[in-house]
């Protein structure tokens, strides 16, 4: 199968208290800091949600020993969403350079558009990755 310059990929997702940036903060709280965020969906949430967009539309092109992996995001949060809306992120492909797969991203709620930018993903062999974040363990 093929990926054609210009397909896009839409992944819908309905906001909890734990994708806001107060949730994911008392989440790894230590005690010295006041972490004071409040509860809106959380700029790195809505990039998992961009990421995850891109991921799918590679799906097409993936060995079944293949998946992908993001190695770059340039992105933009431009608007709050609070705790029960639903954020809809599209991922456009852009082409491939070199090893990279391009895509533009951008995210809507309810009221408009709530983030934009451009993501790059690589398509890697599962066990060769899997191999190399073992070895982060035993390194030094």
């Amino acid at each position: 199968m093929s990926l054609a310059i210009g397909q896009t990929e839409t992944v819908t997702y309905t906001v909890t208290q734990n994708d806001t940036a107060h949730g994911l903060s008392s989440q790894w709280k230590d005690g010295r800091h006041a972490d004071a965020y409040i509860d809106v969906f959380a700029t790195i949430k809505m990039i998992a949600l961009m990421e995850l967009a891109c991921g799918r539309l590679l799906e097409a092109i993936q060995a079944p020993d293949e998946l992908s992996v993001g190695v770059e995001v340039n992105v933009r949060h431009l608007a709050p969403t609070p705790v029960g809306a639903t954020v809809t992120a599209t991922a456009t492909y852009l082409g491939r350079a070199a090893k990279l797969h391009r895509f533009r991203v951008e995210a809507f709620d309810p009221a408009g558009k709530i983030g934009e930018g451009e993501h790059a993903r690589a398509v890697v062999q599962a066990e060769r990755l899997l191999a190399g974040a073992r070895k982060r363990l035993t390194a030094r």
